[in-house]
């Protein structure tokens, strides 16, 4: 028998070597050894006890040789150690021949016929080789699974048979006959030291599957029989001994379920998974088999007869010659993400289907092809986390596009991800801490439960979780926070690439392609999304929409803006950063500081890329939204842009203001929060839709390299103001006229002049806030650029009494009686270009001006007088004068009045009578008040101080006190007093003979301002007296005639 055994089993003898007629004995022999009522006398002796213990085997009936072949199939449990020997040789007998094992030929003898496997008559094919029959019958039950074509069905009875004898020769590789002759030269080369037994050889074959060296012969043999495993995991010795008591433990292979699925290797793994998920202890050894048979699918695509069948076309246009190490399913993958070409339905569930049942987000070694791509990546970023761990994909996840990231790791790593991004279960971490919330909220059965089902669509048991992380005490039940901070992770990741949010891609696939094809970048295609947000179709912009409002409320979700802007987090907001509950205050935060030092240009993109995106939506402003939800409710109805709510909220404020209203309409915390709105739309101007749009041209034509940020292009639009189209005009001047009524929202100002107002006006009102810098702005420590600043804005309140709310109050009742005609020429929207305040100043000459308007006109003539930039009406007509006669002093750094005074002393030189006018209208000015002359000013301030100081200023006084003074032979003035009063003398002299009197009101004012005002009012005087008497004798001559006249 020892001889048969090595005969049957020895690689020293192949078949070629044996002759036919001894092959044919050989056989007959082995036949009737099986059925030899001798042998199976011996083996009821041998296994006298074994046969008492195994019932099954004692009701075998005798000398059919079922005796034997039931107690080959009980080996396992045979502990005699005689019984075992006896066995073990009979086995290596019988498997050698498919006729040899019981009830096989019987059961298979039609299939053999119809697969064409070989004949079942003795002699006609070498005995030996009868190994390839049952090959070729199990690679026919694995064609079946993979091509479901029904021509080639093999029969119940035989495949039961098939699976049978596989699971009989799965311990020992030396009973499988086919694979035991392919693999031969290679198990000496892989597996040399590997015992026979328990499945050990298999598996070490296995492992070396994909081996260079390995031979194809072998390769396939190995493949057809993991594909076996697939149908039936009895088919592994190792994973049916390790698992058998967790089995039945959890019962994975209940009585009640059909066999065909319960002996599946798909739903053994997932079952024990389900258990490991919940909780459960499963045995380290049967993990370890799981591990190892989870990572044999996961490496091999051809091992799932679902991915054959469903994605053969796929495979074959996309991904043919990639089989090795999991290649293959990476490109299907890939080709899924929509990377790579298109892919039906079916072929993305059975992709699904796969990678629940081999589960990789519970271990990254699972899969093979990620884990070479990412082992680099893992050794330098990851290595604080324990090889295996889940949190290790999380991990690399976090480095997405990050320097440590290779691009190879890059793909596979998101390949995998949207996988399992559609099933939040896959994603281990997430499950274990979400899955009492998932059940109570979301109404989520068991893990394997739900995975069968296909009631869910992708992502909706996330999408349920996330909608509750994010409500508020006061909105109902709420996640816990462990499951919180889970959310929050996996709305970072998804945040990265749109295609990993399963709603998303689906609902906007075609927008996507529509207005988002050439977004290629990280993170664009749902910041183009975002900009395209109105030209959405409906699905999608609500997707869009909620997921912007998630962001408003927690901006940490975007996992790319957060990496950009962690140098000025670290800096300005780490208090905020580090709460647990975001609420907008980040964002706000980031938006404050968009412009330290420490900012750098992706986080500047990205917090004015979001600025804008709320813009569309007042919704996305979470802040804003939740101070302010009622009251749009109230009273903006209907409005949806946080623009136009925005502008109605604030009409109705300042109507609410204006009109002392005992109780304001929009409440207070929507007043607060409506402010900070107002300031933030200041800063850029795109910001302001309306006012951008009618711009666009104009930027583009005068402001095309100045960047947008700091509202640069807003100071620039009102810097070229006078060239800018009509629509653009109108629409700065009644930004510049809001700015002037509110100074906080002139953005450039308060940013300037930050220091100023802190140092000058830290109580200030902030409606006051301009007026307090003005009078402030000579001070010695005023810093130069706030000073420039003020400057800048009193040129522009002075072109326009409408952009000095100051004036336009105190001057309410004198603008219409003294300016009425140049009123009624004035359009809307349009500057008058200083048109108003000059006919003031006229008035405040002649003394007819109310107190109120002649204290606003005096201080707007004082400072013109120092600055002759604050005179838009002089500056208009006066250019050309001013660069010929006056061009160094205006040229001067600080205009102290120079270029005033140079036209004063040119002024016979002035050619254009406009001009001309001008200037005498200033002289006219000086003559009611010296404090608008600041040259003879500072040259008399010392006599003003010594002969003129209880004299109170205003109305020509002190003039007329200092020409009195210049008369009087005993007062003796200061030279250079004495020369300005000389050479204004002469002025006024030219003025009056240049310019007469325009009415009774200037003869009087001259003669009231003249240095001869005494005599002149003498001589009239006197004049008056001689026409009164004169008159009084006219008067009787012509009552004594009429008397005559009468009495005749």
């Amino acid at each position: 028998m020892f001889g048969l055994f090595s005969v049957s089993g020895s690689r020293y003898f192949p078949d070629n070597e044996i002759s036919s007629d001894c092959n044919h004995l050989l056989w007959n022999y082995k036949l009737n050894l099986t059925t030899d009522p001798k042998f199976e006398s011996v083996a009821r002796e041998v296994c006298k006890s074994t046969i008492a213990e195994i019932k099954e085997c004692a009701d075998e009936p005798v000398g059919k040789g079922f005796l034997v072949s039931c107690l080959v199939d009980h080996r396992g449990n045979i502990t005699e150690y005689q019984c075992h020997q006896y066995i073990t040789k009979m086995t290596a007998i019988i498997f050698s021949d498919y006729r040899l094992i019981c009830g096989f030929m019987d059961d298979c003898k039609a299939d053999i016929n119809l697969l064409k496997c070989g004949s079942i008559r003795p002699g006609e094919k070498d005995a030996h080789s009868q190994g390839e029959v049952v090959a070729c019958l199990e690679k026919g039950l694995v064609k079946e699974a993979e091509e479901n074509d029904p021509r080639v069905q093999v029969s119940d009875q035989c495949k039961k048979a098939i699976l049978r004898v596989a699971e009989l020769s799965s311990d020992d590789f030396h009973l499988d006959r086919h694979l035991y002759f392919a693999c031969r030269d290679d198990r000496e080369r892989f597996c040399e030291n590997t015992q026979a037994g328990e499945g050990r050889v298999y598996k070490c074959l296995f492992n070396h599957k994909f081996e260079e060296s390995m031979s194809e012969k072998c390769r396939d043999a190995l493949t057809t029989r993991q594909k076996l495993i697939a149908q039936d995991y009895k088919v592994s010795y190792s994973l049916a001994k390790s698992c058998k008591s967790d089995l039945k433990k959890y019962r994975c292979n209940v009585e009640n379920l059909p066999r065909s699925r319960e002996a599946r290797l798909s739903y053994l793994l997932m079952c024990l998974e389900s258990a490991v998920h919940r909780g459960r202890q499963v045995s380290s050894e049967c993990q370890g088999e799981m591990l190892d048979y989870r990572r044999m699918l996961m490496e091999d695509f051809s091992l799932s007869p679902e991915i054959i069948l469903s994605c053969r076309g796929e495979i074959e246009h996309h991904c043919s010659g990639l089989h090795r190490k999991g290649r293959t399913l990476h490109c299907l993958m890939k080709v899924v993400r929509g990377e790579k070409g298109n892919v039906g339905l079916t072929c993305q569930q059975a992709l699904q289907t796969l990678i629940q049942e081999t589960d990789p987000g519970a271990d990254y070694r699972i899969d093979r092809a990620l884990n070479e791509a990412c082992e680099s990546v893992i050794q330098t970023a990851c290595k604080h986390i324990r090889s295996g761990d889940p949190m290790i994909l999380s991990c690399l996840m976090e480095h997405l596009y990050t320097e440590k990231m290779v691009e190879d790791c890059e793909h596979r790593l998101l390949e995998l991800q949207y996988f399992i991004s559609r099933d939040w279960k896959l994603d281990t971490v997430l499950y274990r801490k979400c899955q009492g919330d998932a059940s109570r909220l979301c109404h989520t059965r068991g893990w394997n439960e739900t995975m069968m089902s296909d009631l869910m669509p992708p992502g909706a048991v996330f999408s349920c979780l996330y909608r509750h992380a994010y409500r508020t005490e006061e909105q109902g039940r709420r996640l816990s926070r462990e499951c919180r901070a889970e959310v929050q992770r996996i709305l970072h990741q998804r945040a990265m690439d749109v295609k990993l949010d399963p709603a998303l891609q689906d609902k906007c696939m075609t927008d996507l392609g529509k207005w988002c094809s050439e977004k290629t970048e990280t993170g664009q295609e749902l910041e183009c999304l975002q900009d395209h947000l109105d030209d959405l179709v409906s699905d999608c912009r609500d997707i869009v929409g909620n997921l912007t409002e998630l962001e408003s409320e927690d901006i940490q979700i975007e996992a790319l803006l957060m990496r950009a802007c962690e140098p000025i987090i670290q800096t300005f907001c780490h208090e905020v950063a580090d709460n647990q509950i975001d609420s907008g205050d980040l964002m706000e935060c980031l938006i404050q500081n968009k412009h330290q030092k420490e900012m750098n240009e992706k986080c500047a993109i990205g917090v004015t890329h979001f600025q804008l995106v709320q813009m569309k939506d007042f919704r996305f402003s979470y802040k804003f939204k939740m101070a302010c939800k009622e009251d749009v409710l109230k009273l903006c109805p209907n409005i949806k842009k946080k623009v136009d709510v925005v502008i109605c909220l604030s009409t109705t404020v300042r109507n609410d203001t204006l009109q002392d209203a005992k109780e304001h309409r929009v409440s207070l915390k929507c007043r607060k929060q409506l402010r900070v709105e107002e300031l933030e739309m200041t800063e850029d101007i795109r910001l302001e839709p309306e006012l951008y749009e009618a711009c666009k041209s104009d930027i583009k034509n005068h402001c095309q390299n100045v960047p947008y940020g700091n509202a640069q292009i807003i100071e620039c639009l009102k810097e070229v103001k006078k060239q800018l189209s009509t629509r653009c005009h109108q629409k700065v001047f009644k930004l510049q006229e809001t700015e002037m009524m509110d100074p906080e929202l002139d953005y450039t100002l308060m940013r300037v002049c930050k220091q100023m107002i802190k140092r000058f006006c830290p109580e200030a009102d902030s409606k006051n806030m301009l007026q307090c810098l003005k009078q402030n702005k000579n001070s010695e420590v005023m810093d130069p650029k706030c000073k420039q600043m003020i400057t800048k804005r009193q040129i522009t309140q002075n072109t326009d009494y409408r952009l000095n709310p100051v004036l336009r109050k105190a001057c309410k009742a004198d603008i219409p009686k003294f300016c009425q005609n140049i009123l009624n020429r004035a359009k809307d929207d349009t500057e008058l270009e200083g048109q108003v305040i000059s006919c003031l100043k006229l008035k405040y000459a002649d003394q007819r001006l109310s107190p109120d308007c002649e204290d606003q006109i005096r201080v707007i003539i004082q400072e013109s007088a120092l600055d002759y930039r604050l005179d838009p009406q002089l500056q208009m007509h006066c250019s050309e004068e001013i660069s010929n006669l006056c061009a160094e002093e205006a040229a001067a750094q600080e205009q102290t009045g120079q270029v005033e005074e140079c036209l004063k002393v040119n002024l016979l030189k002035i050619k254009t009578e406009m001009c001309k006018k001008e200037v005498l209208n200033m002289l006219k000015e000086s003559k009611a008040d010296i404090f608008v002359d600041p040259v003879l000013h500072t040259a008399c301030a010392l006599d003003i101080k010594h002969h003129c100081a209880a004299i109170p200023p205003g109305r020509g006084r002190q003039m007329s006190c200092l020409m009195e003074a210049l008369e009087d032979k005993r007062v003796r003035l200061q030279p250079e007093c004495k020369k300005r009063l000389n050479d204004r003398i002469e002025m006024w002299s030219y003025a009056a003979k240049v310019a007469p009197a325009e009415g009774f009101s200037d003869l009087a004012m001259q003669v009231m301002t003249s240095p001869s005002k005494n005599y002149i009012l003498s001589v009239i005087t006197v004049g008056i007296c001689v026409l009164f008497l004169i008159g009084l004798m006219c008067g009787r001559i012509t009552k004594r005639v009429t008397r005559e006249l009468k009495d005749r």
